[in-house]
């Protein structure tokens, strides 16, 4: 171990996991964006989750059901597979988003996906 404490290793961690932080940072702040939200959301906690509920097209209070283990689980699929529908995309991205943000995300932010309105019982 070296002087400081941190090994070169622990660096090089520390280095990717924060650029893979700023890069999902940015993925939900432009996907706010195309989904006319404050993208300056992204940055603020829990409030970032309360956006994304309303781009999902459920009321505010769904961010209290997050709170219930177990019930958590459910509603973050509802939630994704909602988000999914906003942005014209189909049930198995919905599924993607829920288990796999990191990927979904980013897809919905940087890629070509638009906003289509949230529709939550279509």
């Amino acid at each position: 171990m070296t002087k400081s404490g941190f090994e070169p290793v622990h660096i090089v961690v520390l280095i990717v996991a924060l650029v893979v932080a700023v890069l999902e940072i940015a993925a939900l702040w432009r996907a706010l964006t195309k989904a006319s939200r404050p993208g300056w959301g992204a940055i603020i906690p829990i409030y970032n989750l309360y956006l994304w509920l309303k781009v999902a097209g459920r009321p505010g209070w769904w961010l209290a059901l997050y709170l219930i283990p177990g019930v958590n689980v459910i509603v973050h699929l509802v939630v994704s597979l909602d988000i999914a529908r906003s942005f014209d995309k189909g049930t198995m991205f919905g599924i993607g988003l829920w288990l796999l943000p990191w990927i979904g995300v980013p897809v919905l932010g940087f890629g070509s996906a638009r906003y289509v309105g949230a529709n939550p019982t279509a």
